[in-house]
């Protein structure tokens, strides 16, 4: 059903919004995929810890579970290596390589093998002397390090922040890296930590930002648990004025990756970051064993109307419309005119808890002026049907938990 009723005031809003995104037509929609740190941080022994340690075995099994489970057919198609893959030092030629033990056949080899089975390859580095686990840095070295990734057939770059001087070294090695990357002539995503990193020391601008990387992180690492999921979510909420405008096909937000079907988060609460993180245009990024996976959260990850918010054409980042009585209330306006909305119970304690949605709340009063179609689709699918412009719905969510809508 073609939702035209605010389209135009859509439009509106994203002229409002000025998104520009870095122009290497790279991740129009947010990037999808796998990334091996919340789950598998630094691990490096392999005799103590072979089938969870950083190694090209890791990510080989990865891609092919990515393949053969429907994760690829799903939408997610990168597979990231995140820090600690490197050798504690350069070659002689200042070239950075990988650990000769853990990645014998080189990341050249590993990038072939991921192609070959349809994904993309990501790596790690970092904008400083050190990355943030000890290994080399790009300092000095980033028209290298870029023509490297290239040589290798690296799809994506993670450009950590560890280990800087001061804002002006910090700030000049994002743009650096952006320029040097576009420079290769290889498509290369440009995931950033830059906005996480100047806070502390000054206002980020976020119209620059969007002009050198395609996505960039805001705060701290994710944990597995939701206490850390709720502090992102409020994080984001409460910076939606200036991370919304900057927004848009090629550049996203990103608070982080997707810990479900980890050991931290309740059934409801996987609910809660699936259809937040989707809401809010947030790359689905992965961090968990694929190998190992329950059905119930594998569902949820590769539910397809749930991607189809995230990856929406329109590129809107969703927003917070009200907090009220422990709900939240977000909407994110999507391609045809239609909205996403959710609502998430806030407490914690009891059992379900009701929420009266009611047309006034959406699109500042303006959604279903004639009438809609509604469907939800979190926790568990349900037509609603058509509604006309008097439309309430009493909706049972709960705690922790997130009902996801969809408005035609």
């Amino acid at each position: 059903m073609l939702c035209v009723w605010w389209a135009l005031s859509a439009a509106v809003l994203l002229c409002l919004q000025g998104a520009r995104g870095l122009d290497n037509g790279l991740a129009r929609t947010p990037p999808m995929g796998w990334l091996h740190w919340e789950r598998f941080l630094c691990e490096t022994n392999c005799v103590k810890n072979p089938t969870g340690c950083i190694s090209e075995q890791l990510f080989m099994q990865m891609a092919d579970v990515m393949v053969s489970n429907g994760w690829l057919k799903a939408g997610y198609k990168y597979i990231c290596i995140d820090d600690c893959w490197l050798a504690t030092q350069r070659d002689e030629n200042d070239k950075l390589q990988a650990d000769p033990t853990r990645f014998p056949g080189g990341i050249k080899k590993l990038a072939d093998y991921v192609h070959a089975r349809g994904l993309l390859l990501g790596i790690y580095q970092d904008v400083g002397k050190k990355t943030c686990a000890g290994y080399p840095g790009s300092q000095g070295f980033y028209e290298l390090d870029a023509q490297t990734f290239a040589d290798w057939g690296v799809d994506l770059l993670k450009f950590d922040g560890c280990y800087y001087e001061n804002l002006e070294q910090l700030e000049d090695g994002y743009r650096h890296m952006s320029i040097a990357l576009n420079q290769t002539g290889r498509n290369i995503v440009y995931s950033c930590e830059w906005p996480f990193y100047a806070r502390r020391l000054s206002k980020v601008n976020y119209t620059e930002v969007a002009e050198y990387c395609n996505s960039w992180r805001n705060f701290d690492d994710i944990q597995d648990s939701w206490a850390s999921v709720k502090t992102l979510i409020d994080f984001t909420a409460a910076l939606q004025d200036q991370l919304v405008p900057a927004a848009g096909p090629g550049a996203w937000n990103d608070p982080d990756m997707l810990v479900i079907g980890n050991f931290g988060l309740s059934w409801d609460q996987e609910v809660t970051q699936m259809a937040l993180w989707s809401i809010m245009a947030a790359p689905l990024l992965m961090s968990n064993d694929l190998r190992d996976i329950n059905p119930r959260s594998k569902e949820l990850l590769q539910n397809q109307e749930v991607i189809a918010i995230n990856q929406d054409p329109l590129g809107a980042q969703g927003y917070r419309v009200l907090m009220v009585d422990g709900f939240e209330l977000w909407e994110k306006p999507l391609a045809g005119g239609c909205l996403a909305v959710s609502v998430t119970n806030r407490h914690e304690i009891g059992g379900a808890q009701q929420f009266l949605l009611l047309r006034s709340m959406l699109w500042k009063g303006l959604a279903c002026k004639n009438k809609c179609y509604l469907t939800q689709l979190l926790p568990t699918r349900y037509e609603y049907g058509t509604f006309n412009t008097t439309f309430f719905l009493q909706l049972s969510v709960n705690p922790s938990g997130t009902v996801l809508l969809r408005v035609e």
